[in-house]
């Protein structure tokens, strides 16, 4: 029997059961290329007993009800990076499809969002991070009640920081507009490395700008 830290290593998740896994392979943003992909999910599932396929909010598709025994050749036979589900880190980079497929996109939400989940998916912080992007401000991807949240608009990129979704809901605040494409990785550069410097542990950026001050974390990011 392998302790909790090792399943959670593992990407493996207690389901009710307590005696069935969940995993759940990364999927950048939801954006499957190679349908192939799909027919490995789907193959693995099979072959392994899985009692169901649940799409995530995280763009991701779970696979629930893995036998304990059976979680490393699942993850062997997927032979896909997992997905950063649980823990202290970057959760997800949830992407709406912005300019390549939806007509009501202002900004170009898929190249940025894959590049933020390039460099950050997984990186160990104070607490868990989220992060949303969508390309209009329907706001599809929830950018809202994200810890970091990037809202396309017709002059650029608002970015929003403290949302949150969880039991203490809260809107994030505005951090700054009207932010050209090329600009907006250092600025969330900024506002990860601040995050890090300023939050105690486990808590979360919008819990940081409740004790510190908006206007403090303000200044400390964008000076």
């Amino acid at each position: 029997m392998e302790t909790k830290t090792d399943l959670l290593e593992k990407g493996a998740i207690v389901q009710r059961d307590k005696e069935t896994y969940a995993i759940a392979p990364h999927i950048p943003g939801g954006v499957i290329l190679d349908v192939n992909v799909l027919r490995k999910i789907a193959d693995v599932s099979e072959k392994y007993g899985a009692k169901a396929l649940k799409l995530t909010s995280a763009q991701r598709i779970a696979i629930v009800g893995i036998a304990e025994d059976k979680i490393d050749a699942a993850w062997e036979d997927l032979g896909l990076d997992k997905g950063a589900a649980i823990g202290l880190c970057v959760r997800s980079v949830k992407i709406c499809p912005a300019t390549h497929f939806c007509k009501r996109a202002q900004q170009d939400g898929l190249t940025l969002g894959l590049e933020l989940d390039k460099l950050y998916h997984g990186l160990e912080l104070p607490g868990k991070l989220k992060l949303g992007v969508s390309g209009c401000t329907n706001s599809c991807a929830e950018s809202s009640v994200k810890d970091i949240g990037l809202i396309g608009t017709a002059k650029g990129w608002k970015i929003v920081i403290g949302g949150c979704a969880g039991a203490r809901a809260r809107i994030g605040d505005v951090l700054i507009e009207q932010v050209p494409q090329e600009e907006v990785l250092s600025i969330i550069e900024k506002v990860i490395a601040y995050y890090k410097e300023n939050a105690r542990k486990f808590e979360r950026i919008g819990m940081m700008i409740d004790r510190l001050g908006l206007d403090t974390v303000k200044q400390g990011i964008l000076g």
